[in-house]
C-alpha cells in the first residue's frame, strides 16, 4: 500500500520561500511521474507541477512557472517542491500524488499560508 506524506508547509510572508517534501512509503515512486497539487478554500484541486520518473523533465502551471521548482530523489523515495517569491494566492493545502493522480493515494497534505 503506497502512502504519501507531505511536510514543510507553514506561514510565510509574501516574497518568502518554502520547501515542501513528499515522502513515499516503499520504493515504487521511482517508476512513476509524480505531481504536486494544491487546493485553495472553495477551489478545485489543481496540478502545480509534475516531474518524470528520472527527474529529467518537468512541467509547471503558468501561475507558478519561474517561481517553483519540482525535483525528486528516487534513492530517498522523496519528491520536493521549492517555492520562491510566494504570493498570497499561493495559499492552499499542497498534496503530492502520482500524475495523473490516483484517488486512493491522496494524503493529508501540508498547509501553506502566505500572508503578512
Amino acid at each position: 500500500q503506497v502512502q504519501f506524506v507531505e511536510s514543510g508547509g507553514g506561514l510565510v510572508q509574501p516574497g518568502g520561500s518554502l520547501r515542501l517534501s513528499c515522502a513515499a512509503s516503499g520504493s515504487i515512486l521511482r517508476f512513476y511521474v509524480m505531481g504536486w497539487f494544491r487546493q485553495a478554500p472553495g477551489q478545485q484541486r489543481e496540478l502545480v507541477a509534475d516531474i518524470n520518473s528520472s527527474g529529467t523533465a518537468t512541467n509547471y502551471a503558468g501561475s507558478v512557472k519561474g517561481r517553483f521548482t519540482i525535483s525528486r530523489d528516487n534513492s530517498k523515495n522523496t519528491v520536493y517542491l521549492q517555492m520562491n517569491s510566494l504570493k498570497p494566492e499561493d495559499t492552499a493545502v499542497y498534496y503530492c500524488n502520482f500524475q495523473p493522480p490516483s484517488r486512493r493515494y491522496w494524503g493529508q497534505g501540508t498547509q501553506v499560508t502566505v500572508s503578512s
